[in-house]
């Protein structure tokens, strides 16, 4: 299954039509650090549970490429929130999505005892939970990380919330210099290598909300005629984000040069995109979590830095297979897989998959039972699985063997 780029950073353009003293207001003060606060790992993101106004648990994902608390603007209209304005949302794709300001409305962590910030914009998020295959209620960004210091260790599923008035590091890594840009997305400086090429320096967004693990925005790669025909590539299925789906090929570069740390081989999104924020001519392109969980990272932005410490998997090959599926989880409990896209010439079409097709059983286990994250670990897998596929009124058996296509 290609994996998704959710979030690849979202740009938030507010047109207010109503006045909001809201949409201005401060974070309050940050409690004392270090705090450890646990977190899911759905399809490659990483999922915070959190309160709005004492509300039932909420999912939030917790993203570089966002700026201010956001929250699904159905959700929002359940917990009977407080909306005002306009507001046009965009970001991967040629989309934008309409939302409100939201007012007199906080979240809060639970494990943070004594703060709080403000959810500020609501917009519809609800399609991005049937990629997602999970809850998706709401993302918070650079306004929560800049009152810490946030340790990132994707090998424990925690993150550390640090005082950053006192925080020191003694560690085995690296603090790499970024900017943060007008939208509050770290902006770091790193070298890519083309197969057969010369370095090209670069300046990327390192977006731990996409779940890819580099993408290049299409002025770049043009610029740099990076499509060429002796480069193997694949078409782009399943990437997108806030604005919608991507265009573009998939295939490598010879690395990824972050301070002292070389990254071999990553697959690569090679952007094609004509709108949105792969086709942004400022930026070569965003750094995704395939690459950021190869280290334990500090965003310390005060310090106007990250620090990448690796990980135990720092040097695992980038081999995943791929199955050529893109699936959209449906229903309730999110256990109705769908299929929406079929890659050419790949493990999917050669045994005659088709879009709507819908996954029943994976060996003998029943859709009820997987999850879209554990489906995508084992579609990554060079094994073969045997399939039960409901097909209108007919129930197909079919064996499919994921492999590496790029």
């Amino acid at each position: 299954m290609m994996r998704k780029t959710l979030f690849p950073y979202l740009l938030i353009a507010i047109a207010l039509t109503a006045s909001s003293s809201h949409a201005l207001q401060t974070t309050k003060t940050a409690a004392a650090a270090p705090v450890s606060i646990p977190f899911e790992l759905v399809t490659r993101h990483i999922v915070l549970q959190v309160k709005v106004n004492n509300s039932r648990p909420l999912s939030f994902v917790l993203d570089t490429g966002d700026r201010v608390g956001i929250i699904d603007i159905d959700v929002a209209r359940e917990l009977g929130l407080k909306l005002q304005g306009q507001v046009r949302v965009g970001g991967a794709g040629s989309e934008t999505l309409p939302g409100s300001i939201v007012e007199d409305a906080n979240w809060a962590l639970p494990g943070l005892e004594g703060f709080s910030q403000p959810v500020r914009l609501a917009i519809p998020l609800g399609r991005l939970e049937a990629r997602f295959g999970h809850d998706f209620d709401g993302i918070i960004g650079a306004e929560f990380i800049k009152q810490f210091v946030i340790e990132i260790d994707y090998a424990a599923r925690v993150i550390k919330l640090h005082d950053k008035d006192k925080f020191t590091y003694a560690g085995l890594g690296e603090g790499i210099p970024i900017q943060l840009d007008q939208q509050g997305h770290p902006i770091i400086e790193a070298e890519l290598t083309p197969l057969g090429g010369s370095p090209i320096p670069g300046k990327f967004v390192l977006d731990i909300g996409a779940g890819s693990a580099l993408a290049l925005h299409s002025p770049f790669v043009s610029t740099h005629q990076l499509l060429n025909a002796n480069l193997k590539t694949i078409r782009s299925i399943g990437a997108g984000g806030a604005g919608g789906q991507t265009v573009g090929r998939v295939g490598r570069v010879a690395q990824l040069k972050i301070g002292k740390f070389t990254i071999s081989n990553p697959i690569t999104i090679f952007s094609e995109d004509k709108a949105g924020a792969f086709s942004s001519a400022a930026l070569a392109g965003n750094i995704g979590q395939q690459i950021a969980n190869r280290f334990k990272l500090f965003l310390d932005y005060d310090h106007q830095r990250i620090i990448f410490e690796p990980a135990a998997t720092f040097d695992d090959p980038f081999d995943r297979a791929q199955s050529g599926l893109v699936l959209a989880a449906e229903g309730g409990d999110y256990t109705i897989f769908r299929i929406t896209d079929v890659l050419e010439n790949s493990p999917a079409s050669e045994v005659g998959l088709q879009k709507d097709d819908v996954i029943i059983k994976v060996n003998d286990k029943p859709a009820s039972e997987l999850t879209m994250t554990k489906l995508g670990e084992l579609f990554e897998r060079a094994a073969t699985y045997s399939l039960t596929i409901r097909r209108g009124d007919q129930t197909l058996q079919v064996k499919l063997t994921p492999r590496k296509l790029v």
